[in-house]
């Protein structure tokens, strides 16, 4: 959770290496991902840490932006979260429940659906089409893969998990 304008900034910075971006800032087309979550951690920002009539007001504008961003993009992602390093492989329908709690350095594809309260660990990667939902837990390093169901919770850390119902294959 961002709770400082330091938190901010390596946030951003994070989720921008995530993405293997190495330009300063986004392109006006082509972009619009990296513009979301941009958009994104300054929601996330000013609605955690914001104290003056000014922050409230930007508040305002960024979630105007995230808004415009998530119908353009086809994403309905709430604040607070995921964790730094979020990386949006590109637009598509993404569902992400509010309570549920996603780690750092998460990879994430189109026609992801994450629903009531899962957390997730560190380094995942979920594949397109994947459904989480239920109170589970999926722990650090698993692989999520395309059109899996997940609704128990994943037993090791770095396992792969695959099909419906799905099944967990450890490397």
């Amino acid at each position: 959770m961002i709770n400082s304008y330091d938190d901010l900034i390596y946030y951003l910075a994070e989720d921008k290496r995530m993405l293997n971006i190495i330009r300063k800032k986004p392109r006006l087309i082509g972009d619009e991902v990296w513009r979301f979550q941009i958009s994104l951690r300054k929601v996330e920002y000013y609605l955690n840490c914001s104290s003056t009539i000014f922050d409230k007001f930007l508040l305002r504008l960024w979630q105007y932006k995230k808004y415009r961003l998530m119908i353009q993009l086809g994403f309905s992602i709430p604040n607070n979260v995921f964790g730094p390093g979020l990386s949006i492989s590109h637009p598509g329908t993404i569902v992400v429940n509010s309570k549920a709690k996603i780690g750092a350095n998460c990879r994430i594809h189109n026609c992801v659906v994450i629903g009531r309260a899962p957390t997730i660990g560190d380094n995942c990667y979920i594949g397109p089409g994947a459904k989480i939902f239920g109170k589970i837990n999926i722990p650090n390093n698993v692989k999520i893969g395309a059109n899996c169901v997940v609704n128990k919770s994943v037993k090791h850390e770095g396992s792969t998990v695959v099909g419906i119902p799905f099944k967990e294959l450890l490397v």
